[in-house]
């Protein structure tokens, strides 16, 4: 997702999944070099587009990869300031945080995708006319997967998308088949930030950690959801269960790893720590839910399999 601090990070994901809207720009245009006139109109939820577009403006970093994997790149001509991969991406100081409408508007773009509806930003550009798309934050697989296939549809790379979602569910499928069967499960906390957020098995990344079998430590502090699947622990709770992994998704922005989770207080007995289980994730692809994900598993199931069985 976003790059932020992991308190706004909290914050952000918690909030409930938006409802698609948007509307589409009508137009009589000749679909663009390259693409069958059959392939247009296409619809997606509340969206409709007689055509390619060609000038797509990404405010998600998730969407933009999930662009860029289906083949999508050329017709991005705007990503805002977090969208940092791939490296081409065309980045400017668009923000999907605090999106503007007019600066938005000001790119002249024929799709606008948007991972959330802040400031109510999809009516703004709907009065615009300005067609939108909205990929809120997965909280399963087959909501990334589906994302990648609208996106797909709407971009005329349908084909591509297709072949996207697939090979990510082959390279899981792959990645889970081989683990060890173990009489007691392992534990782990997931570190959002040095704040101790941490993320429960009720949300995207807790979803993977559970594919591997492992179990959070995080669940009973947000049993009733009132976080969102992203409390906040204490030092004492994380102490006292004593988890097995620590994984750290704020290595780049929060500069942590195994020596600064060592020298906080009570934490040099954690068992993670001791048995050299403190593994620092790439906070960007631990915070995005798009093809990159298959990279996130395959760094937790190297990390837990070097636990004998």
């Amino acid at each position: 997702m976003f790059r932020r601090t992991p308190r706004l990070f909290a914050a952000t994901l918690a909030v409930a999944a938006l409802a698609l809207g948007a509307c589409a720009e009508k137009t009589d245009d000749k679909p663009a070099a390259g693409t069958a006139a059959a392939s247009y109109p296409v619809t997606v939820g509340a969206l409709t587009l007689d055509k390619r577009p060609e000038k797509i403006v990404s405010l998600s970093p998730t969407a933009t990869e999930m662009l860029f994997a289906i083949g999508a790149g050329p017709q991005v001509s705007a990503v805002d300031d977090q969208s940092n991969y791939p490296a081409d991406a065309p980045k400017t100081d668009l923000s999907g945080f605090q999106p503007n409408a007019e600066a938005i508007a000001g790119k002249n773009p024929d799709l606008v995708v948007l991972s959330n509806d802040t400031n109510k930003i999809v009516d703004q550009l709907g009065k615009l006319k300005i067609p939108v798309y909205l990929t809120p934050a997965a909280t399963t697989l087959d909501d990334s997967y589906r994302q990648i296939t609208d996106l797909g549809t709407l971009t005329g790379h349908a084909d591509q998308a297709a072949d996207v979602a697939k090979r990510m569910k082959d390279d899981i499928a792959k990645l889970v088949k081989d683990l060890p069967q173990r009489t007691e499960k392992l534990t782990y906390y997931h570190e959002l930030g040095p704040e101790l957020y941490s993320a429960t098995s009720k949300t995207f990344i807790g979803s993977i950690y559970s594919l591997v079998g492992l179990t959070n430590i995080a669940d009973p502090a947000d049993a009733d959801g009132k976080n969102g699947g992203y409390p906040q622990l204490s030092q004492e709770v994380i102490v006292k269960a004593d988890p097995d992994f620590v994984f750290l998704a704020d290595s780049k922005c929060c500069q942590q790893n195994a020596d600064s989770v060592k020298a906080r207080s009570g934490w040099a007995g954690l068992t993670a720590v001791k048995n050299n289980q403190v593994v620092a994730l790439d906070d960007d692809v631990a915070s995005r839910w798009g093809p990159r994900v298959v990279d996130l598993l395959r760094v937790i199931i190297d990390a837990v399999a070097k636990v004998p069985a």
